[in-house]
């Protein structure tokens, strides 16, 4: 009886990346479970510390998009990060200085219609590797729909929040901010997608909508590309975000342009 258990815990393992079926060695944990559990761990605690190499990060954009505007590096009011760790509110807001720059620029050109933040959040390794291989699929069909993009921003010791604030600072009809989510035992490079329409300073929580757990083995990338294509034309169109715009991407059989296949029954 013992070993058809295990054996039907062993196949469940297949389908998840949860800790069942380890296994036991007395009352612990086998050696090679207990060492996986600490290198998980150990990857959890360096996502959140390691520093977003923000330099790499401006080469292969500038590399795959030549014709694109100078990036902006922008830094939050969290100077370090212990502070952006211990102080959540700093990595909310954009110093003065910086936030007078992004409005003095905005004024020099057309308002855009669409600014997009690269944000490290809680995780580097996440935007490391995944904001540029999304931004491949999602600048493009941004541009075919003749929606006008900010130059991207760059900023570091960042919460989400922080996108409001840039937003508002270049008078953007809609904010995507792209950040590192906070790291999982099994996802220490999760990214996660923010959407804001008419961004700015104090916007709640309840008027964001979110597209979570982009990453090899989460969600991919055409995946979280499609979906916030259809919240961000949803969003321009009705002029809402957040709670108040739902996802209704299962109605639109006959409009494959903003369809999410899928997702299609």
């Amino acid at each position: 009886m013992s070993e058809l258990k295990n054996d039907s815990w062993q196949v469940l393992r297949s389908y998840t990346s949860a800790r069942i079926a380890l296994g036991r060695t007395g009352v612990s944990l086998p050696t090679a479970a207990n060492l996986q559990f600490q290198l998980d761990h150990a990857r959890a605690r360096d996502a959140v510390h390691l520093a977003f190499n923000t330099q790499a990060f401006i080469d292969a954009y500038t590399a795959t998009f030549p014709n694109a505007a100078k990036p902006v590096m922008l830094v939050s009011e969290a100077e370090n990060r212990m502070r952006y760790l211990q102080r959540p509110d700093l990595g909310r807001r954009l110093p003065e200085a910086q936030w007078q720059i992004l409005r003095q620029s905005a004024s020099e050109h057309k308002n855009a219609d669409i600014a997009i933040v690269i944000a490290d959040g809680l995780s580097s390794a996440a935007v490391q590797n995944h904001a540029l291989p999304l931004l491949t699929l999602l600048i493009p069909r941004l541009r075919a729909e003749n929606l006008l993009l900010a130059p991207l921003s760059i900023a570091t010791q960042a919460r989400v929040a922080l996108g409001d604030d840039i937003g508002e600072a270049l008078k953007a009809k809609l904010v995507i901010v792209l950040i590192g989510e906070r790291p999982g035992l099994s996802s220490p490079d999760s990214l996660g997608l923010y959407l804001s329409y008419a961004p700015r300073r104090g916007i709640r929580d309840a008027e964001r909508n979110c597209i979570s757990n982009i990453r090899i083995g989460g969600l991919s990338y055409q995946q979280a590309c499609d979906t916030s294509m259809y919240l961000t034309l949803a969003a321009l169109k009705d002029g809402v975000s957040g709670v108040t715009l739902k996802d209704q991407s299962l109605l639109l059989d006959n409009q494959p342009n903003h369809a999410i296949p899928f997702l299609k029954p």
